[in-house]
Order: structure tokens, then sequence, then C-alpha cells
């Protein structure tokens, strides 16, 4: 059974793209996707989906991100990383005190506009497909949030620090407008993700060189089953005279939560229907679960999502 997320360590230089290209072959899967892309010089928790488990990908996406990161002050690059070509260079001295209020000072709801070499679509295309042909649309600026964020390290021109945000936080981005901000300008020299969601680098497994039998059973060993995943939504057992009908997609009615203790849920938060352990689907809930009692039991209280197949 191959159906669910295996965790990998990813090296610097290798994009996620080939990442996951590896994984799939050597474990032999229909399908396999990624949770949102680490840039090729970045290294790090990178959680794969394997076949079934690909119908999470979204939600797996959209998980806070924790991660380290080493910024140079005084360069600016055209891709905000150290990889890119040099557009401008400060000699300004800051203190570390300025820098600490700067890093600091980023904490909470910001703005971010995506650089233009990122994975973000603009007319069906990632920006990176424009950039290199020297296209730069405009882009607008979005809302992320930076949940922490903490210097360790400061050896000017380098300065460490750890993060933790939201979906779609750039951190090229957000060193390059620290930089702006203390008037030396600043890229990213160093990046390595510690944390996807409740995926740890601790779970994290090293691809090596993604060849031979050992190595492929050291992976199907650190497989987290479709169960284990998104442990924070709240989940039911469904009946067994249930069950194939939600594989036909019969959509939840209040009597499958008949004698159930429920968690109090409100209309839109998602739930995990399962069968002796089994992961059959998710649902969004269409009623809180508070009011239940008040339908009869051929009422559409939830609807279906995501629905697996599984062997």
């Amino acid at each position: 059974m191959r159906d669910g997320v295996i965790i990998i360590d990813k090296p610097a230089g290798e994009s996620s793209h080939a990442v996951v290209a590896a994984v799939k072959k050597l474990l032999g899967v229909r399908k396999a996707g990624h949770t949102g892309t680490l840039d090729p010089m970045a290294t790090g928790v990178l959680p794969i989906c394997l076949d079934e488990a690909t119908k999470l990908a979204g939600f797996l996406a959209g998980e806070d991100k924790e991660y380290r990161a080493t910024m140079l002050l005084g360069i600016r690059t055209d891709t905000m990383d150290r990889e890119g070509k040099v557009i401008g260079q400060s000699e300004k001295k800051v203190s570390d005190e300025e820098i600490r209020n700067a890093v600091m000072g980023m904490k909470g709801v910001i703005r971010q506009t995506p650089p233009p070499f990122s994975a973000v679509k603009f007319q069906g295309k990632p920006l990176y497909h424009w950039a290199r042909k020297n296209i730069f649309p405009e882009k607008q600026d979005r809302e992320v949030k930076i949940h922490e964020i903490a210097i360790e390290k400061i050896d000017f021109p380098s300065v460490t620090f750890r993060v933790l945000c939201s979906k779609g936080t750039y951190i090229r981005t957000l060193c390059s407008d620290i930089g702006d901000i203390l008037g030396t300008g600043a890229c990213l020299s160093g990046l390595r993700r510690l944390k996807s969601g409740p995926f740890t680098e601790k779970e994290a497994v090293s691809l090596g060189d993604a060849t031979g039998p050992d190595k492929k059973a050291e992976l199907e060993e650190k497989i987290l089953p479709l169960p284990a995943l998104l442990p924070s939504w709240p989940s039911v057992d469904i009946p067994e005279d249930f069950a194939q009908k939600l594989s036909n997609g019969w959509q939840p009615t209040a009597k499958i939560f008949r004698g159930h203790e429920l968690p109090l849920l409100k209309a839109g938060d998602m739930i995990k229907l399962k069968k002796n352990g089994s992961l059959l689907a998710v649902a969004r809930m269409l009623v809180p679960t508070g009011s239940l009692r008040e339908f009869d039991d051929h009422r559409q209280v939830a609807k279906l999502i995501r629905v697996f197949h599984l062997n």
C-alpha cells in the first residue's frame, strides 16, 4: 500500500519537480506530487503525496511553513537570492540593533509581491517563464502572515533567522524587503525548510542516490498512511452499510452522524470520514454539528470533497 505521504529531505541543487520524479520512479507509483515548491538552492522538508494522497495535496499545501534562512545584506539580485544576477550593491553599515528592529518588524500580517522568478501563474504560465524571456508582468501584492520570527545569528553582512509563516510567503521577498527597510538591499543566501504543516525534518528521508532495493524499502517504511494525514481534522467512523454508498458518491446525511460524540463544528469546517481506520473521504460540513438533532435522517448535512478508492 503506497497511498500516503513520504517526507523527503530535499538536497540543494535539485528542483522539487526532479525530486518528485525520482520518488515516483523508485516507488513505482502512478501519481505523485509535492505540497509546495522548494527552490533548487533550498534544502529540507518536502512532503510528497503518493497515489490517492495526491487528492489531499491542496489541503496539505495550505498549512503553515517554518524555515531557517540566511540573508546577505548589501547585495540585490534579479532573483532575490544569491544565485541571481547582481543588480545592486551597497557598502552601508548598519548596527545589530537596526537589523533586529527591521527583522522583528516583519512579524504579523504583511503584504508581499511575488518575485519575478517564481511559480506564481500569469496567463497560465509561471512568472519564471516570462522572466526568462525578459518579460516582467505587473504583479498584485498579497497578504501573508509571519507568525513568528527570531534572529539566530548576526555576522554582518550575513543574518540567520527562523521564521514561521503562512502559505504563500516568499522568504526571498522577505529578505529583499528587510534590505529595503535597512537601506542596504539584501538577498537570500541560504534556506532550509524545517517544517511543513505537521511534517518535520525529523521525519524526512534523504534520497541519496535514490537507487537500489534498500533505498526503496527505506522509503516504503517511512510512508505516512492516509488516516495519519491532517491530524487536526476531526474524524467520524462510518457504519459498514454507509461506507459503500460514500465510495459511490452518496452525500452524508444526518443519519450517519447519529450516536457519535462530535466536536463543535461550524458550517464550512472539514471532517474526515473513516471505516475501520481507513480514510474513506473528506467532507465539508453544511450545518453546525450542534444543530444535527434538528434534522431528519435523510437531510444532507455535509458535502463530499474528496473520496478515496483504496485497494
